[in-house]
């Protein structure tokens, strides 16, 4: 791969974070951000299926997919692999932090749709990454997806505190708060090249 892995990690985070600049993972993003600890708890399950994911997803092409000429079955046999890492992630905090698990509801369920975790899948191999970059590559657009995430949360929170017109009280201010930051993140263009 032509790209350093320093710019493939800025590169992720920043210039084509995945929300702000992709516009991927926006359900997650809206639905989670009203306070910051639920947008960490979510960040952190974001954080574990999609770096198990690209794992599995490289793993499954590479050495299942390919060898058998069955690469047309890539995104179904890439999205059984994320709905089964959900389900673990589901039973595990479920388990040992009922409290996270509450808060996120029926957010945690939806990070099987949430297409950033296969979006991050499908282009480690269009790519055509090795799988050492593909991890790299998805624990960097994880860390952007936090950033973002917990950005944005502290800014609803911060905004729940403040006199906003009662029109613009609810998801109008958020999807306005929103845009402004992917303008902000937009600035970014041109840091590093495009993996």
């Amino acid at each position: 791969m032509g790209i350093s892995i320093f710019a493939l990690i800025i590169g992720a985070i920043f210039v084509n974070n995945v929300v702000l600049a992709q516009f991927l993972g926006i359900c997650p993003f809206l639905g989670v951000s009203k306070d910051v600890k639920s947008s960490v708890g979510m960040s952190g399950a974001v954080l574990f299926v999609m770096l198990l994911a690209t794992i599995v997803t490289w793993l499954v092409m590479q050495y299942i997919l390919v060898p058998l000429n069955l690469q047309y079955l890539q995104t179904i046999a890439y999205i059984l692999v994320i709905a089964g890492l959900v389900q673990m992630v589901e039973i595990v905090l479920k388990k040992i932090a009922p409290s996270l698990y509450q808060a996120l509801g029926v957010f945690l369920p939806l990070i099987t749709t949430n297409c950033a975790v296969l979006g991050v899948a499908l282009l480690v191999i269009q790519k055509e990454m090795s799988l050492l970059y593909s991890v790299i590559y998805a624990a960097s657009i994880a860390i952007g997806f936090t950033i973002a995430l917990v950005i944005f949360a502290g800014i609803r929170e911060q905004m729940e505190l403040t006199g906003v017109p009662k029109g613009m009280k609810g998801v109008p201010i958020a999807l306005v708060t929103a845009g402004i930051l992917a303008m902000a993140f937009m600035g970014f263009n041109g840091l590093v090249p495009l993996p």
